[in-house]
């Protein structure tokens, strides 16, 4: 990762934790309120060169889900607590990651990290060199497709940012990608 690629992501993520304050305290009471268990739920997934981290999230799903990929349980729906759909829809079950992006295991662009068992993720990540890039928040995977990708065309849009990645990409794929967050919930399925 560039010096200025880490300077943007200290600085983009510190001051969006700072601004976003009361949304982290709103989003907690709701979680807390609607369902047991607790607040945040942590997930191993793979980082750079494969190595894993703890990833955290506000807890959408409840706390007996098993620890696989959502596109893998048999009614994801049946998982969800009462404002998790909210919550994924507009990705504000993201936002505690951005601590994780201030301490260096992620950034705010680049591929997402898998789950720690998306062995056919990592595999194929790795195969294509894309598990040299330090997972993001966002990426060019997201902002095309999301979780509905089948892998293979996941890793084809992780290697095209790997190939394209500037800091200007990284801004267009941050604009895109809270256009994304800001129309969603008000498209319907």
């Amino acid at each position: 990762m560039t010096w200025y690629k880490r300077l943007f992501d200290i600085l983009l993520s510190f001051g969006l934790i700072v601004c976003l304050v009361p949304v982290y305290l709103a989003i907690a009471c709701a979680v807390k309120i609607t369902s047991k268990g607790p607040v945040l739920h942590w997930s191993k997934r793979v980082g750079r060169r494969n190595k894993l981290f703890w990833m955290p999230k506000f807890r959408s799903m409840k706390v007996d889900t098993p620890q696989i990929a959502t596109h893998l349980l048999r009614d994801p729906r049946n998982y969800l607590t009462p404002i998790g759909s909210f919550l994924r829809r507009t990705s504000l079950d993201e936002l505690p990651q951005l601590v994780t992006i201030f301490r260096g295991n992620m950034t705010c662009v680049g591929p997402r990290p898998a789950l720690f068992n998306q062995d056919d993720l990592v595999n194929l990540r790795t195969e294509y060199g894309v598990n040299l890039l330090v997972p993001g928040l966002t990426g060019w995977a997201q902002v095309n497709g999301r979780d509905e990708l089948p892998i293979p065309e996941k890793v084809r849009f992780d290697r095209e940012y790997l190939l394209r990645r500037s800091l200007l990409f990284d801004i267009a794929i941050i604009g895109r990608t809270a256009f994304k967050a800001m129309a969603q919930p008000w498209v319907h399925h």
